[in-house]
């Protein structure tokens, strides 16, 4: 069997696609926006086509000889007219399907009803049905999935850091619609599964644990992770000012927090049994289980994807990021780190960000970051997947990898607001650590900007440099 698994760098696909590397009844291609996020260690096992759902020569590449398509596309974090990109990609991709004879879709949407949904949920009901609408060319399995815990997630995300840091929580009051979440082992159980199953019809598969409120939700995850809280809900809060206190206290953006918020006004439950009747071998862990899963993958620095591994938003994306070349501004330092192992050196400036903190200045990085979540910007609180290594497409606070080459280079891009572009770089040259800023200003404000930040630049990042060489130092 040819498998296509499109949204492949994305928070389910990561997880599918290792699922399905270990099927040998299979060969497996993605179908991926920026190739370079794909680690090496897979690709010997798989084909990678680099393209779009929007342009139709490149996804019918993709789908030449395909027999099972996985559809894992949304644009939940895209600027614009998310409604129209998610119908005009559907649309492709169902055309593409049918015209290279692909035998099945597997699409994972949201549950809900169209008659309550919020813009997004509808969206992907949009979705579902776009994908469903040529039963007598292809067949369609169409998931339909509540709030998905996992390591990673959104959800968990948010759920995790609002329990930390609130003792005390004035919510909305559509904290108490009803939802059904379920864990991130089963959602990929029954995607991979599905590419096998006997069956030549259309069908809607609603998957879902218990059925609960968003406040019980957070109660039992505190209580889980051995906490006491207390949520009042109050009439007062508006989704905007809610959106605005989950930018503030998890690491999601504006946009994923608003289309979160206006989520809730409905409810995701499920509406039929098609789960427990095709798929009766599957054991579906309990809310529960599911949280205590998610923080063990965390403890063990075992997170394989997070929520915005995704290229559908902005702020996610790393595709034509690292052209460094455009800048104006460049200011390159040089630190002789002596008989240090340049690998060793290497390793420190990967564990940098996050947990770890930015050494004797981690205070005016936090200032900063405070400052950009108040405008929008990503802020520090995004952390990073793991402690001690990076991978292209990875988030560190307000930055992300752009480029990466074990041992020689490491190259970040700044996501913070600011009137303009900058990349912070370093690379290892013989026994020199090179780091260099670089800056592309946008107007007037933004050449004003670089001479009034470049004093603080100067004192941050020689302390960064230096703080780099004496960890490794400390290592060695």
């Amino acid at each position: 069997m040819k498998v296509l698994l499109t949204g492949a760098t994305g928070y389910i696909g990561r997880r599918l696609k290792e699922r399905l590397i270990e099927d040998e009844n299979i060969q497996l291609r993605l179908f991926v926006r920026n190739e370079r996020k794909v680690r090496d260690k897979y690709r010997d096992q798989l084909e990678i086509y680099e393209g779009s759902t929007f342009d139709r020569e490149s996804l019918r590449k993709a789908l030449e000889a395909v027999d099972v398509a996985y559809y894992l596309i949304h644009s939940m974090g895209a600027r614009g007219d998310f409604e129209k990109l998610d119908r005009l990609s559907a649309e492709n991709f169902l055309g593409a399907c049918i015209a290279e004879n692909v035998q099945r879709i597997i699409y994972l949407g949201g549950l809900g009803r169209k008659e309550t949904a919020s813009k997004h949920l509808l969206s992907r009901i949009e979705t579902g049905e776009i994908l469903s609408s040529r039963p007598d060319s292809i067949q369609t399995i169409w998931f339909r999935a509540g709030i998905i815990i996992g390591s990673g997630s959104a959800s968990f995300e948010i759920i995790r850091n609002l329990v930390q840091n609130l003792p005390l929580m004035i919510t909305p009051r559509r904290v108490h619609t009803k939802t059904q979440p379920i864990s991130v082992i089963n959602v990929l159980e029954y995607l991979f599964q599905a590419k096998d199953l006997d069956t030549e019809k259309n069908l809607v598969v609603d998957i879902g644990s218990e059925q609960m409120s968003f406040k019980e939700m957070l109660l039992r995850a505190s209580k889980i992770m051995g906490l006491r809280r207390i949520l009042i809900p109050v009439p007062l809060l508006s989704p905007r000012l809610s959106s605005y206190w989950l930018i503030l206290m998890t690491p999601v953006s504006y946009r994923i927090a608003r289309a979160l918020v206006e989520g809730l006004k409905s409810e995701t439950v499920i509406q039929n049994d098609n789960a427990k009747r095709y798929f009766p071998r599957i054991f579906l862990l309990s809310y529960k289980d599911a949280i205590k899963a998610a923080l063990a993958d965390m403890e063990k620095n075992e997170v394989i994807s997070r929520w915005c591994d995704s290229s559908a938003e902005e702020a996610c994306d790393t595709k034509d990021q690292d052209r460094i070349e455009a800048a104006v501004f460049v200011d390159k330092k040089f630190y002789d780190f002596g008989e240090i192992p340049s690998e060793i050196i290497f390793a420190s400036v990967q564990s940098i960000g996050g947990e770890n903190g930015w050494f004797r200045y981690d205070w005016l990085w936090r200032l900063r970051g405070s400052t950009d979540k108040l405008v929008g910007g990503p802020g520090l609180n995004r952390g990073r997947r793991d402690p001690l290594t990076l991978r292209v497409g990875d988030s560190l606070d307000f930055w992300k990898i752009v480029d990466l080459k074990k041992d020689k280079r490491l190259l970040l891009f700044s996501q913070m607001k600011a009137p303009g572009k900058a990349w912070l770089e370093f690379s290892v040259d013989d026994t020199v650590l090179v780091q260099t800023v670089y800056f592309l200003p946008k107007g007037l404000w933004g050449r004003l900007y670089w001479y009034l930040i470049k004093p603080f630049y100067i004192l941050i990042f020689s302390d960064l440099a230096k703080g780099i060489i004496k960890q490794a130092k400390a290592l060695f």
